[in-house]
């Protein structure tokens, strides 16, 4: 039986940043699949720099998101916002995170610019029309929660998004705005599947999940769409884990 749920977002106009690969790219596609206007942006200079992956279903922005004054410049050329994903993010090579320079451009690229490009575009989305209010999602991470040593910037800046959501959710609710973010448990992408064939990280994360399996950028983007949906237009400020169990601590 297939119980399959159909969201609508015809029409809707989203951006997802770091939106070329990953859970970026699966949350775009499903935004697109489901009748929105997506923009992605990327780091290279134009879609057609991208050969391993078909972004001829969105508009494309070359966005360097530690540039402050290109993401506002992003924001103003904008027709018009009803939800943004800030999905874009890095952790750096190992132990450079525990260097000044290296924790500070972490929390530079995780954090500060999911916050200075929601400000951006903060009058778009309270222009919005959207059913159930207009939306700013984050992309969380398991180290929203948990210690890890090698990324003490990342997790950092990981921790703060969940804070930031709910700030923006108490303070734009009165603009018909909802916050909210998805913490991703171990996710299947580009960047992480060399992990899955390798028993040293593998088994132990298949051992404490209690679904016993990776998740993928479709399952991320599934949260994401109910989240932006009329259905969850009574929630705000919250950051849904989306880990196959993993956080129960089994």
């Amino acid at each position: 039986m297939n119980n399959t749920t159909i969201y609508q977002y015809n029409g809707v106009k989203v951006l997802v940043t770091g939106g070329t690969s990953g859970i970026g790219y699966g949350i775009a596609t499903a935004f697109a699949d489901a009748g929105a206007s997506v923009t992605v942006t990327g780091t290279r200079a134009s879609s057609q720099d991208y050969d391993d992956v078909d972004l001829s279903g969105f508009a494309y922005r070359s966005l360097k998101v530690q540039d402050t004054e290109a993401i506002k410049a992003l924001a103003a050329s904008l027709d018009g916002l009803d939800i943004l994903i800030n999905n874009a993010g890095a952790s750096m090579p190992a132990g450079d995170e525990w260097e000044h320079d290296g924790f500070e451009e972490s929390v530079r690229v995780n954090l500060f610019s999911a916050y200075h490009l929601s400000r951006a575009c903060l009058e778009h989305l309270k222009a919005s029309e959207l059913s159930g209010g207009a939306n700013v999602i984050g992309i969380a991470s398991l180290t929203s929660f948990f210690a890890n040593e090698m990324v003490p910037g990342y997790g950092a800046a990981k921790a703060g998004l969940v804070q930031m959501a709910k700030s923006m959710g108490l303070t734009w609710a009165e603009h018909g705005i909802r916050a909210n973010n998805v913490a991703a448990g171990m996710t299947e992408t580009r960047m992480t599947g060399f992990m899955k064939n390798m028993p040293e990280f593998n088994d132990p994360i298949i051992e404490k999940t209690p679904l016993k399996r990776w998740g993928s950028p479709e399952d991320i983007a599934g949260a994401v769409l109910f989240l932006c949906s009329e259905q969850a237009s009574f929630i705000t400020g919250q950051t849904l884990t989306v880990d196959g169990g993993y956080t129960l601590g089994v």
